[in-house]
Parts: structure tokens; sequence; C-alpha cells
């Protein structure tokens, strides 16, 4: 104890914690013949003053410079939406376009969505009850003076008073969204890594006298009870007792099954006897944005299908030409005994495509039906930009159905590291298994492509844009500025302890001794 009341007692008693105030009253200390005990007091007691506000004053520019990096920062912004009511009954189809639906305002970056089915409880509802085939997001600008009307099905869709602002892909009518997937929407990413994001609100880009808006088409198949579950979501013509299409239209004889056969309202076969209750459905999405700002590098979008053929190809009609170069969907036939015999039960469709501006990928994602096993983009030397392979679930709780596609695999490629050039021929391989045969199927793949970014001279991280490159020098000077208030703190310190060690047995002081 005497020991330790040797140093503590040098303090001022106002500055010594009141515990250690009493064992000291046994000790005392004779200050210098030409100084006032009084003066001795004060003057350690302003120095400790001026190292405490230096102290201080280090926590305070830290706060300071974290504060300037957050201000640089743009907070991530989530929201939660809901769909119009989905009315189905066992077997049924919906195929309905939601015009003006819930969406984000303002010039932001979307970052992601993600979307879907559950029932009016919230609860998430399975693919073996409720097939979701797709559904796609897409953005328009309407005239201020035309009403927009709440819900059509396609076939009372009039495009006259609309604008689509279609993506950047090359197929002229169709796959115009800016996200879109299907039964793999749960356990498949849509998320737009940094610094990147999807540019939408931009007042420079509307038409004027006209205002950005977003439409939602979902399309649900009611498989409950149903005689052939994978026939009715692959939409065959005959489990619908279809021939003409929802405009009236008669379809070719060998059209056996897709999008043409399960429209809105449509019914799939049921098991004769089987009650079911009829249910009030809704698809959930979550968007997830930021505000616009100058750091953020734009992205195009690009959907890529495999039946483009880049020329007008004849449609499911008989006798009317589609005037359509992506089909979208095509029938994978089944393979015969000595395919299987021989393993060789694939079918693989091809497809050179022209990407008319290049860039860097950033993101990429194929979507294909059940039976599909994955899908390949290769660049015009042969070099693989993006493969994406199917999940397949083995339960029955939603988002592991056992036979459905419940994720896509994705590819997230470095900043620079997988480019395309302008004009770049794009080779698009998608393969299906042919152990059975399989209509309507899609083979479409998805990519996100920035304008490359010259590399920042003064950041060994080449990942940062230049404007937050600046952002943290600035950070750095503030913590350059920390550290060296530290060193000062530190060297005086330093110096305190040294000049109180040297005068620790001068003459006109006495040691400390018990009374």
């Amino acid at each position: 104890m005497a020991l330790a009341c040797k140093h503590l007692c040098r303090l001022p008693r106002r500055v010594l914690p009141c515990n250690i105030i009493a064992p000291c009253e046994s000790y005392h200390v004779r200050t210098p013949d030409f100084l006032p005990s009084s003066s001795v007091e004060d003057r350690m007691f302003h120095s400790q003053l001026w190292l405490l506000s230096l102290i201080t004053l280090l926590p305070a520019v830290a706060l300071h410079a974290s504060q300037t990096l957050k201000i640089g920062d743009r907070s991530l912004k989530t929201a939660i939406f809901h769909s119009p009511p989905i009315i189905l009954r066992p077997g049924s189809v919906a195929n309905k376009i939601y015009f003006n639906i819930p969406f984000p305002k303002g010039h932001i970056a979307l970052k992601s969505f993600d979307a879907e089915v559950v029932d009016e409880n919230g609860i998430s509802v399975p693919l073996h009850e409720t097939y979701l085939h797709h559904w796609v997001v897409e953005r328009f600008y309407s005239d201020k003076e035309h009403k927009i009307p709440g819900e059509l099905s396609s076939v009372d869709v009039n495009l006259k008073k609309f604008i689509l602002a279609r993506n950047a892909g090359i197929c002229k009518r169709t796959l115009g969204q800016y996200f879109g997937l299907g039964s793999e929407t749960r356990r498949t990413s849509t998320w737009v890594p940094d610094p990147y994001g999807i540019e939408v609100g931009n007042l420079k880009d509307i038409p004027k006298g006209y205002k950005e808006m977003w439409l939602l088409n979902v399309h649900a198949i009611d498989t409950r009870g149903v005689e052939d579950r994978v026939g009715c979501t692959e939409c065959r013509c005959n489990l619908y007792n279809v021939t003409k299409d929802e405009h009236g239209r008669p379809l070719r004889k060998d059209y056996t099954g897709g999008l043409y056969c399960c429209y809105d309202e449509t019914q799939c076969r049921v098991r004769e006897g089987f009650g079911g209750i009829i249910r009030k459905l809704y698809l959930k999405y979550t968007v997830t944005w930021v505000d616009w700002h100058d750091s953020i590098i734009p992205v195009k979008i690009y959907i890529f299908d495999v039946t483009d053929t880049g020329e007008v190809m004849d449609g499911p009609y008989e006798g009317i030409a589609a005037n359509l170069s992506c089909k979208v969907e095509y029938e994978v036939k089944a393979c015969g005994l000595e395919g299987k015999a021989n393993g060789k039960c694939l079918d693989t469709k091809k497809a050179r495509l022209v990407i008319p501006n290049g860039g860097d990928i950033i993101y990429g994602v194929a979507h294909q039906h059940s039976g599909g096993v994955g899908s390949s983009l290769y660049g015009q030397d042969g070099r693989v930009l993006c493969t994406s392979i199917p999940v397949y679930g083995d339960g029955r709780e939603a988002g592991n159905e056992a036979g459905y596609i419940i994720g896509m695999s994705t590819c997230y490629p470095e900043a620079g590291s997988v480019r395309v050039a302008d004009g770049e021929v794009l080779t698009l391989e998608s393969n299906y298994s042919r152990t059975q045969m399989h209509t309507g199927v899609m083979g479409l793949f998805y990519i996100l492509v920035a304008e490359p970014q010259p590399q920042p001279k003064t950041l060994h991280d080449h990942s940062f844009p230049i404007s937050r490159g600046f952002e943290l020098l600035k950070y750095t000077w503030a913590c350059v500025l920390a550290g060296a208030i530290l060193a000062v703190i530190i060297g005086v310190s330093y110096c305190w302890v040294s000049y109180c060690r040297k005068h620790d047995g001068d003459e006109g002081y006495q040691t400390l001794v018990n009374n």
C-alpha cells in the first residue's frame, strides 16, 4: 500500500478517487521551499486537464471521420408490397397484368426485386398447390391525362396510351421486363452488387407529358386435384381442352402445349369428385433500392432467348405469321430407348446472338423449367461468360418442393474480369433432359452489363469508383490527424513521467514517511 500511495499521493487531493484518499492521509509530501504547496498542486492539475482535453479530442476526431464516410454513403431502403388478390380454384389459371402497381418513387437505383406467392395470412404457398409459371415487372410511361386501369388480362391491353420503357435486350416485342422469374423465385438471388444499380426515375428520361409507372404480370396455375400436375404446369393443350388462343385464333395442330393453351381463366382437368375451396392469393414482392448518386455505376439489362433466330418465325397460329424472332418457349421431344440406353438423352439448343453494346458483365442467371439441367452463355472466342444451373427441391414445404426447380445459380464476376465487346457474337446454350417430353419450356439468360470503368490511380482497391476513392482519402487524412494527436499525448505523457522520476529524489523533497 505504501508503494502505491507513494505515487498516488503526489496527485492533488481533488483528482484522487475518494476510496484512496484515506489511506494516503498517513503520508505527506514536503514541497520545495521556493514553491508554495498550492502552486504545485495547481500546476499538476492544469497539466492533467490539458492531457485530458487531448484524450477527449481523439475520439471526437475519429467520430468526425466516421461521420464523413457515412455521409458519403447511401442507406439501403426496402419496402414490401402485395399484388391485387389472385382468385384461384382447383385447376384454374390466372394470367393478369396489374398496372400502376405500388413501387418506390424518385430517381433511384434498384438493387433487388424478390417475390413469392402467399395466402391471405401471408403464409408461403408451395408450388405443388399453386405453380408460379412466371412473374415479370416492366416499366412504362403513361399519358398524365390517361386513366390507368387496375387489372387486365393480356387480351384487354391497349398500349396506344403507353410507352414501354424496355430493357436493352434484343428481342423486339417480347421479354422487355426489368425483373422476372418463375418457380425458382424463392431461392434465386436478384441482388445487383455494389457499386452498380439499375437506374430508374430520372426525369430526363421521362417524355414530356408522361409519368413513370410500373406493371406486374403474374401467371399462376392452381394444381390442386388435377389429373396430371406436370402436364398442367407445362400447359398441355389437351388437358386444357384448348384449340384456339385467347384472341380466338386457331392454333397449329402440332402445337401441343405452352403459353397459348394456359391463358387467363382457362381450366386444367381436375380429378372427378375432387372438391376444393376458392383461394385468394397474392404475389408478395420486396423491393430494395438506394437514392441515386454519382458514385453508382448504371447497368444495362439484357435478356437473351435461345429461340431467337434474328428472323421472323412462324408462330403457333394456323396460317398466321407471328412476326416474332424470339418465340420465348419451345418443345423438348422425348428420346427413344436407344438414347436412354447410351446416356445421350439430352436436348441441347443453341442460338448465336449479337450484343449491341458491350461492357463488364456483373451479374448473370438463366431461366429454365422443370427438366432443365443448365444453361451457359459463351463469348465469340468460346470463353464461358456465365453458367447457371437449376436447383431441384426434395421436400414438401414451400421453397423445397420435390420435382420443381426452386432456384438457379447466379454469376457475380469480379469487376472487369468478364467483358464483352460492342457487337460481339455470343452463343447461348440451353440443356434439357429428354427422359420425357416437355412442352412450353424456356431457355432465357439475363445479364447486367456496365460500362468499363477507368482504374483509379491513387487506390489499391480498384473496386472503388473514383468518387468513393476521394471519400476514403478524406477518411485516411482524418485517421492520420487522429494518429498525430495520439502521438503528442504519448510524448507529453512520457515527458511528464520522466520529469517526475527525475525530481523524485531532488533536494527540497522528502521521501514519504509514515507519521
